[in-house]
């Protein structure tokens, strides 16, 4: 009984830790400024991204970002990424966490790859195109602060 008392807490111990963890998410006031883009499908392979006017004062102006990186490309030197407000290794797509906010960032120069959050500060640029097809929201010449 012993034995199996301990199996148990054992197991319940590896599966809280695999959980997800909310200290984990990046939160801030540009990220709710980000968060509030909304999308309107036009077709099924046409999706436009919808911005507030609280998003647009910002386009073609700095605008500065924490986050983590998730690697659109092999390799542990970035130039071109995907900022995101969840950790790579977070289960975007499994049905509990969601698919995070995020932002494509192109950077001035290589960043490396790291699972720590990163600041970036670059100009907040609008796609009004189709969303399927290039990300909505980018920072341009973005630079690790």
């Amino acid at each position: 009984m012993k034995k199996i008392l301990f199996a148990l807490l054992l197991l319940t111990g590896l599966t809280a830790k695999a959980q997800h963890n909310p200290d984990d998410q990046i939160m801030s006031d540009n990220w709710d400024i980000v968060g509030g883009v909304d999308f309107k499908i036009v077709k099924d392979t046409e999706m436009l991204a919808v911005f507030t006017d609280k998003i647009k004062k910002y386009a073609g102006k700095p605008f500065e970002l924490e986050g983590y990186i998730v690697p659109i490309k092999d390799g542990m030197k970035q130039t071109k990424f995907m900022l995101s407000t969840l950790p790579i290794n977070q289960c975007f797509y499994c049905g509990k966490n969601g698919v995070p906010v995020m932002v494509m960032v192109e950077m001035t120069e290589p960043i490396k790859f790291t699972y720590a959050t990163i600041v970036v500060k670059g100009t907040l640029k609008l796609n009004s195109g189709n969303a399927m097809d290039n990300p909505p929201i980018v920072l341009t010449a973005a630079k690790s602060i």
